[in-house]
Parts: C-alpha cells; structure tokens; sequence
C-alpha cells in the first residue's frame, strides 16, 4: 500500500513538470510570433504607404475617366423615307447610274416603271432600298445626277414599337413553353385537347409577334428612296387669279360648243331610227295605202215609195207668235 501511495504523487509531479514545460514553450512561441507578426505588419504598412500614392493616382484617373466617359443611349430604330423627282438628260443612263449606286451601297433595286409619254419622252420611277447608314450618302448622290426638281424626307422613330414587340414575343415565348410543360404533365385527355387548343392560340400570336419584328427590322436596317427621272420638267398647275372678261368669254364659248358637239352627238346617235321610220312611212304612203279597198260614200235614205220626207226642223215659240201677230 505504502509503494502505490509514493508512486501516484511522484507521477502526479511529473505531470505538472510536463505542464509547466509546454506553458513555457507556448508562451515562447507565441512572443516570437507576435514579433513576426508585427514585423509583418510594420513591411505590410510600410509597403501600403508607398504604394498609396500611386493608387491614389489611378484611382483618380479613373474617376477621371468615367467621369468623361458618358452613359450609352439606348439604340434607336428610325424608318427613312424619301422621294425624289431629278430632270436628266438621258433617263436610261440615270437609271444605270441609280442602280450602281444602289447595288456598291450594299442595297437591291425593288419596284421600277417606265413609260413614254405622246411625245416619246420617257420618263422611269424607280424604288430604291439602301442600308440605312449609307442613306443620305446614296441620297445626295442620286440629287446629284441631275437637276433636282422635286425631295420629301421623312424619319419615323419606332423604338418604342420594336421595344415592345421584343419584350411581347419572350412573354410570348415563355407562356408557350410553360403550356408545353403542361401538356407534358396532362393524364386527362380532356385536358390535352384544351392545352392543345391554347397552345395553337398562343403559338400564331407568336408567329404574327415575330412577323411584325421582321417588318420593323427590315424597314429600320433598309432605308426606301422613290426615284422618278424625266428628260423634262414637270408642269406645276398654277393657280390662277379672278377670272375676267376674256377668260368669261372664253368659258362661255367653250360651253357653247361642247353643247353643240352634244346636240350633234344626240342627233347622230337617233339618225338611223329617224330613217327607218322615215323609210316606212314612204313604203306605207306609196305602195300599201292606194292598194288598199276603198269604203263607197253614203247615200240619202229611200223606201218603195220613194225618197222619205226630211223631218222638218221645229219652230221656236217665240218667233210663232210672231208670225201670228202679223198675219
């Protein structure tokens, strides 16, 4: 009993021996490496200071830069239109000349039309597509070609219709992809039948959706230009003033005889009537009617006796009495 007694403290001693060594190695360790570590961090400072200006500098500059830099805008989309009228000498070589400028601009030739007029001048309109950011460079030189009678430009801004169209046509897109998940989920055939019948709804709204975004962006990428050449120059109706005397008469005579030319118009279309009817009563005055039986005249009346006595017309009063009075 004696020997286990002295053996626990010697090792209960040995313990706190152990103890006291790795207390004082940790403390050891941990002063060196709060040195280090402030080391560290004195270079670590010491570096920042040094690098801090020239940080401060770029990050000036960059400020500098955005500041000058100014925000992106939202791209526009514009249709341009125009229409000229351009009098040359020679329509075909114009028209050769429209046609090249067109086709190096990156462009296509679309509706064209030509024809003479009494005089054999001939005169072509033709439409032109180019791309839009060679418009006015195509534009002036076609003004060039010739001496420039007639221009109409206009510029629409349809940003906001082509906006709306493409966020229409994901919101589109995305309740047709959520009615084919649900068709794919469908047991009932009731129910696929009607998911069958939105769906084909929802998918020809999508197709006229992507229809007019094509339009838009045909119109907006592709700039139209109405060319119409002539060898001479167009006449403008000019207004005129308060008509007077001579211009009456002159009304009034054009009236007089566009009034005889109708009469004239009248009594030619009803001539051949007037002679048929003309020729019939001549055929029925002298060959129908002396042919026909004559009707003999009426006589007096007679009996066996003889010619019967006229009745006597009857006297009036007063002149009876008279002739009473006289006798």
């Amino acid at each position: 009993m004696r020997a286990r007694r002295s053996v626990r403290p010697v090792q209960a001693l040995a313990g706190l021996l152990l103890a006291a060594a790795l207390a004082l190695t940790g403390c050891t360790g941990s002063g060196g490496d709060s040195g280090a570590a402030s080391g560290d961090s004195d270079v670590a400072r010491s570096e920042a200071k040094e690098a801090a200006p020239g940080a401060a500098a770029d990050d000036a500059a960059g400020g500098g830069k955005q500041a000058s830099t100014a925000p992106k805008l939202p791209t526009s989309h514009i249709i341009r239109t125009a229409e000229l009228t351009v009098q040359v000498k020679n329509v075909p070589k114009a028209l050769e000349a429209a046609r090249t400028a067109t086709v190096n601009a990156g462009g296509y030739v679309g509706k064209e039309a030509t024809f003479r007029d009494e005089e054999g001048t001939e005169e072509t309109q033709v439409t032109l597509r180019v791309p839009a950011d060679r418009y006015e460079e195509v534009l002036a030189e076609l003004e060039g070609s010739g001496r420039l009678l007639e221009r109409t430009a206009k510029a629409q801004d349809v940003t906001e219709q082509v906006v709306d169209v493409e966020s229409r046509i994901k919101t589109q897109r995305a309740s047709v992809a959520r009615i084919r998940e649900l068709m794919d989920q469908a047991t009932k055939l009731s129910d696929v039948v009607t998911l069958e019948g939105e769906l084909s709804t929802r998918q020809a709204d999508l197709e006229a959706l992507l229809a007019r975004q094509a339009s838009l962006k045909d119109r907006t990428s592709l700039a139209t230009i109405t060319l119409s050449l002539s060898e001479k120059p167009v006449e403008k109706a000019t207004e005129d003033d308060d008509p007077g005397v001579l211009d009456a008469l002159a009304g009034g005579w054009g009236a007089f005889v566009s009034m005889l030319r109708w009469i004239v118009v009248a009594l030619a279309a009803v001539l051949p009537f007037a002679a048929v009817l003309a020729l019939i009563l001549l055929v029925w005055l002298r060959w129908v009617r002396p042919r026909l039986p004559r009707r003999p005249a009426p006589a007096g009346a007679s009996s066996t006796l003889g010619p019967l006595p006229t009745a006597r017309p009857a006297p009036q009063p007063g002149r009876t009495e008279q002739q009473g009075e006289q006798d």
